[in-house]
């Protein structure tokens, strides 16, 4: 008798996410409430139930879960940071992304298929060799290519010395790539509800009660949860919940747009980021291409954008890409990502006892998704900050200690 192939990680469930989890009205009281249902706010309600046994715990989404950023990104997944306490958070989230599919038995699609960051000036080429040379420092793979080289790794790209801005080059991350965002969410979703965590959804915070200093319940349009803790993970909407505290967070909220393009063949291989034309560039699983460019330049919490940003980001990607040109636009959207002045998120404690913030990711968030998880998880079990997160305090905007990430943040985090 013929063995049976073996089945592939969650092709037992049913594809409609509705049937991965129950929808059960909130209890009365939790443990720990985790305000965002995006993949930050999955990832860190998992690991408080697989890593630090505290299963009552309570996932409020204002609407459906990950309808958020971790919808309305662009999938791109690295750690090739310049600075030791990027590069640290990111490289331990990497390696847990390496392991996520079979964690959380679930298909992520997780394509290891490597990011090229090119360099368009004698600049760029010495910031891109500094960055290549400290990331081995760290352990990080990463490697600097030239011209010749980039055409090898992905044979699109224009290297033509007669353009705007000539390739000179190139880091390469080759461990570096994309997975399926919502894929992601919904085995995240999956695993912490199996391990006791309710999800509700349609549940949007109005109030955090706060008595003596200390954290003793939120307001929801679905009634009051009395907590001991509670784990903001809300992105762009993180200063309207830390307005509720008392407290005046040093983050800003700016749309961020991405687009794809009809359905195509198989024709880009790898990722491709460029600062100096604003544009990066992926093809996702299906076939379209996946671009997206900087934050549009105004405040607010509109997940739209404004025209001029895709027109500048299509003439960008038809500088590196020519044989894009008759490509059809299928469809924009933006997310609201929210911006520290350092550009490197904020993980840890408050003045407020028993309230936790991870926000300021920008638009490094998705790529982060597990590492912050785990790190966020030990932060509010523990009530003290994971050495990856410890780092990224509130206190460093009065004490100096930034983690300035302008340079990684010029395009996408």
């Amino acid at each position: 008798m013929t063995p049976a192939e073996p089945t592939p990680p969650g092709a037992h469930l049913p594809e409609h996410p509705d049937f991965l989890w129950d929808n059960p009205d909130p209890a009365a009281s939790y443990d720990v409430v985790v305000v965002g249902g995006g993949g930050h706010g999955l990832a860190t309600a998992y690991y408080l139930a697989k890593v630090h046994g505290i299963t009552r715990v309570a996932v409020l989404e204002k609407g459906w879960l990950a309808g958020g950023n971790m919808a309305r990104n662009t999938t791109i997944i690295r750690s090739n940071y310049l600075w030791d306490e990027s590069s640290g958070i990111y490289e331990h989230s990497l390696k847990l992304w390496e392991g996520l599919e079979e964690e959380l038995d679930y298909p992520i699609l997780f394509d290891q298929r490597g990011v090229l960051n090119l360099a368009h000036s004698l600049q760029d080429v010495r910031d891109s060799v500094r960055r290549v040379n400290a990331n081995r420092l760290n352990g990080i793979d990463a490697e600097w290519v030239d011209p010749q080289q980039v055409k090898e790794i992905c044979p699109i790209v224009n290297i033509s010395p007669d353009v705007r801005y000539p390739v000179m080059g190139a880091t390469f991350q080759p461990r570096a790539g994309i997975a399926k965002h919502d894929y992601v969410a919904w085995g995240y979703a999956r695993a912490a509800a199996r391990l006791g965590v309710d999800l509700i959804q349609n549940c949007e915070v109005t109030g955090l009660d706060i008595e003596h200093g200390r954290v003793t319940g939120v307001r929801t349009t679905r009634g009051r949860i009395a907590t001991g803790k509670i784990a903001l993970c809300a992105a762009g909407h993180s200063s309207v919940l830390g307005v509720m505290a008392g407290l005046d967070l040093p983050v800003v909220s700016h749309p961020l747009q991405a687009l794809v393009s009809e359905l195509l063949e198989p024709v880009h291989p790898t990722v491709v980021m460029s600062n100096a034309v604003h544009v990066y560039v992926s093809q996702a699983h299906k076939g379209e291409l996946v671009m997206g460019a900087g934050i549009d330049a105004y405040n607010g919490y509109g997940q739209r954008g404004s025209f001029h940003i895709i027109e500048r980001q299509m003439a960008a990607a038809l500088e590196l890409f020519p044989v894009f040109a008759r490509a059809h636009l299928l469809r924009s959207w933006a997310g609201i990502v929210d911006v520290s002045p350092d550009a490197s998120p904020i993980v840890g404690l408050t003045p407020v006892d028993g309230l936790y913030l991870n926000c300021g990711w920008g638009t490094g968030g998705f790529k982060a998704t597990p590492g912050v998880g785990d790190c966020f998880a030990h932060t509010v079990a523990t009530n003290k900050p994971h050495p990856y997160n410890e780092p990224f305090t509130l206190e460093r905007f009065t004490t100096g200690a930034l983690v300035d990430e302008h340079g990684a943040a010029a395009v996408a985090h």
